[in-house]
């Protein structure tokens, strides 16, 4: 009984870490998209020079662990740089940087299944490269990628975690802060997993409904 009272007790306060995981979560996913499609579509189309910039890049933030890139721009690069930044911003400029690397493979990938015949199509049509690519490439490209796109989500979720190291009151943070008061562990992470579970499942059920209707006929369904 007394587990059941300090989870009911301290549920709205698990909440509100919820909400701000969701935040970091949604902010990391967007700006992980705003960068990873121009970086997947210099990969594909840029100068042998931007391809392999972008190369490093990926392989910078996908070799380095979430903590230590959090620590690095944390007490190293914005304050080195004069940025008075919050733990919540490092939280999603990091993430979102580490989303970047993963999103733009997926891009690529999805850009490259289309093969070279549609942009000497649009060319011949008179449209310049990036016409092509603006018009013709991405818009099949991104509804391409949904499936292995909406894959982030859960990964970024799971890696919100560990944003608690810098200090952001998200909610593994918060259960912490419960569990050092109450002295009970076991009912607070388990409804923090819970939590997440149903975080995870309700938001690859939105996003298999939007791949659904985003699919593109005959591509890669059986149809």
């Amino acid at each position: 009984m007394e587990s059941i009272t300090v989870v009911i007790e301290s549920l709205p306060y698990l909440l509100q870490g919820t909400l701000v995981t969701l935040r970091i979560v949604a902010l990391a996913l967007a700006l992980g998209l705003c960068m990873g499609l121009p970086l997947a579509v210099a990969q594909v189309y840029g100068s042998l020079f931007l391809q392999r910039i972008v190369k490093g890049y990926v392989w910078i933030f996908r070799g380095l662990p979430n903590l230590v890139l959090l620590f690095l721009f944390f007490f190293g690069i914005f304050p080195s740089l004069g940025i008075d930044a919050s733990a919540f911003f490092t939280a999603v400029v990091v993430l979102g940087l580490r989303s970047a690397a993963y999103q733009s493979q997926i891009f690529r990938g999805s850009i490259l299944s289309l093969g070279e015949g549609q942009m000497l199509a649009a060319r011949s049509l008179g449209m310049s490269k990036i016409q092509a690519v603006t018009w013709i490439i991405l818009p099949q490209a991104i509804r391409l990628a949904l499936p292995g796109w909406s894959n982030e989500y859960p990964i970024l979720l799971t890696d919100s975690s560990v944003t608690y190291a810098i200090g952001v009151l998200e909610i593994l943070t918060r259960a912490n802060l419960v569990v050092s008061r109450t002295y009970q562990p076991m009912p607070i992470f388990l409804t923090c997993a819970i939590i997440f579970i149903l975080l995870n499942y309700g938001g690859m059920r939105l996003l298999h409904f939007v791949e659904n209707k985003l699919r593109i006929p005959g591509y890669g369904n059986g149809e």
